[in-house]
């Protein structure tokens, strides 16, 4: 699996518009919602913010990783959000977050859901990709950063 089997390139949103962490999570399920990816945007939105609820999906080095399963999409969605400043995110490391990688999958699919989870955190083991990507000044700069490199996987 790579993430542009999944990241469609009207789902990126570089810059974020939001500074708060869960308005940048309203902002990427609404992201979602407007290309035609959710069934039930109230639905996927609950289930993204209860996850993030019982902890932080801030998972450290300026990443954070919000996700959640609902039946409001049928299979794996993806959207990504970059900022210039970053946001709190109540990260394991304390950090501000700058990369912010949603996912929506369905309740009965946990596969395609783990896969992803492992393809981002392989490809942000990358600083100099980490890093331009949280650089890109557009949402096309940075999803032709994640083409690019996951051509090179």
């Amino acid at each position: 699996m790579t993430l542009t089997e999944i990241l469609q390139p009207a789902c990126v949103k570089a810059p974020l518009e939001n500074t708060d962490k869960m308005a940048v999570i309203e902002e990427l399920v609404d992201l979602l919602d407007e290309n035609g990816l959710l069934q039930d945007r109230k639905a996927a939105l609950e289930a993204v913010i209860a996850r993030e609820r019982t902890r932080s999906t801030g998972i450290g080095s300026g990443i954070a990783i919000p996700h959640g399963k609902s039946r409001s999409v049928n299979e794996l969605v993806m959207s990504i959000g970059i900022t210039k400043d970053p946001i709190d995110f109540e990260s394991v490391d304390g950090k501000g977050v700058q990369i912010v990688i949603l996912l929506v999958s369905p309740t009965n699919q946990t596969g395609p859901h783990i896969q992803a989870l492992a393809r981002i955190s392989r490809l942000m083991l990358d600083e100099t990709f980490k890093e331009n990507l949280q650089n890109a000044d557009s949402p096309q700069q940075a999803y032709q950063l994640i083409t690019e490199k996951e051509a090179q996987q």
